[in-house]
């Protein structure tokens, strides 16, 4: 079958995520035919390689022979089982897995990050509820904060805490209402401010918002470190700790979304760990799988996992999911964390990090701002008038080989962590002759 027939038929029957599909008469698809590694090979043989993970998902490369090998020994055992009154290993290792690595624990799973997101919300709202179903007379916390150009996911819950315009506007009629507090993005500071002294005086706004309105809030949810979507927003971790020691205060629960920074995507296994704290929701999702399999995790503590176990069915967390815990995914899981464990992953991006910070110090000889990097994430804002510079770029990287997808003129990499020194490189130069054909 020729690649044009297949396109043809993909835009004949698929609709595409993100995607307004008439700029595909102008932007034609891609028709990905494997994976080897970094690289992604079309029906051609023309090779890319993934700077974004395949928008953040896979960290041990395609064609990984370890998490493949673990999701046929599943296949021949067992792919499905409802999780509803069943149970089965797979399920079991890796909530046992996630509970060591977290601090938290009693994990209840889903199939992706905005489906985690919901499951945090609702159950920090179920649980005030549980709490005070016998306390009438004290006003129920329904509300909840996040940040300024946050971004949580799509769903209409997790867009009601989402703060990114293009794709919260148009459902604004059908979404809860949610407070957003001021960004601790450190460019975003003022001429002399330090990146922590930012982070703290943003914390400080928002310790006066939930001291004025702790009665009626549930919870705070928040990127830790990075707030990807906002064009690869970093910020101190110490607006981390203040925002665990504000939220203990006035109870108010902290729900750290580590759907994208989580599994060592910013140099610590999860990012609450660089600044020491622990949430009282986690959410996983993303790299979970190595980006295998659909997944996601929601993780808290017992203190609201006792908070639903009652004799009564409506104190029960109700949610649920046909595909709740598959194990199929959960095998998949289960490799992925192996590797983290045998290989000293963590440790070896620290070096491939400082190598990826040392070779883009080339881009300081471009018309650029806030060259910033988190573990294996790094990116750039390039200052540039072009209405269209994100597809312009897009474009221009595919020419070079190389799979970029810029968020408005924010260019970042987040490759796999199989990346070489010498793919790193090609990465490096690709980018440069993309950016040298637009400026």
């Amino acid at each position: 079958m020729s690649n044009q027939t297949l396109l043809n038929r993909s835009l004949q029957s698929v609709w595409h995520p993100c995607t307004q599909m008439k700029h595909h008469e102008h932007f034609p698809l891609i028709p990905i035919e494997r994976g080897d590694g970094v690289w992604l090979i079309d029906a051609d043989g023309k090779r890319y390689l993934d700077a974004l993970s395949s928008w953040w998902v896979n960290l041990f490369g395609h064609n990984n022979p370890r998490i493949k090998d673990a999701i046929k020994l599943q296949l021949d055992t067992l792919e499905h089982v409802m999780l509803a009154g069943f149970t089965h290993e797979p399920v079991v290792n890796l909530s046992e897995k996630l509970a060591k690595l977290t601090g938290l624990g009693h994990a209840f799973y889903a199939s992706d990050g905005a489906s985690a997101t919901e499951i945090a919300l609702k159950m920090s709202f179920h649980y005030w509820r549980n709490l005070h179903a016998d306390a009438k007379a004290k006003p129920l916390k329904t509300k909840f904060i996040s940040l300024k150009n946050s971004y949580h996911g799509e769903t209409l819950g997790a867009l009601g805490v989402t703060d990114v315009a293009i794709f919260k506007d148009t459902y604004a009629p059908l979404l809860m209402q949610s407070a957003q507090m001021p960004s601790p993005d450190f460019r975003l500071s003022a001429a002399g401010e330090s990146a922590e002294d930012f982070a703290l005086r943003c914390a400080l706004a928002l310790e006066l918002y939930i001291s004025e309105h702790h009665h009626e809030l549930a919870a705070f949810i928040i990127e830790p470190l990075v707030q990807c979507a906002a064009g690869m927003a970093m910020y101190h971790p110490s607006y981390l700790r203040r925002a665990r020691e504000i939220c203990t205060q006035y109870e108010v629960h902290l729900i750290a979304d580590e759907i994208a920074v989580g599994f060592g995507r910013t140099g610590t296994m999860f990012a609450c760990e660089q600044a020491d704290i622990k949430p009282d929701f986690m959410c996983l999702s993303k790299g979970i799988t190595g980006g295998y399999l659909a997944l996601s995790a929601v993780l808290t503590t017992e203190k609201v996992y006792q908070a639903f176990y009652d004799d009564s069915a409506l104190k029960g967390f109700l949610h649920s999911h046909s595909y709740t815990g598959n194990p199929l995914a959960c095998s998949a899981a289960l490799a992925t964390l192996a590797i983290f464990d045998t290989d000293q992953v963590i440790a070896k991006n620290k070096q491939k990090a400082a190598y990826l910070a040392s070779q883009a110090s080339v881009f300081n000889d471009l018309p650029i701002k806030h060259l910033r990097q988190q573990g294996m994430i790094l990116a750039f804002d390039v200052q540039s008038k072009q209405t269209k510079f994100a597809s312009a770029c897009y474009t221009a990287a595919l020419s070079q080989g190389l799979l970029l997808r810029p968020i408005g003129n924010t260019v970042y990499f987040m490759p796999p962590y199989t990346t070489t020194e010498s793919e790193i490189d090609f990465m490096i130069e690709a980018t440069l002759g993309a950016l040298r054909q637009l400026l």
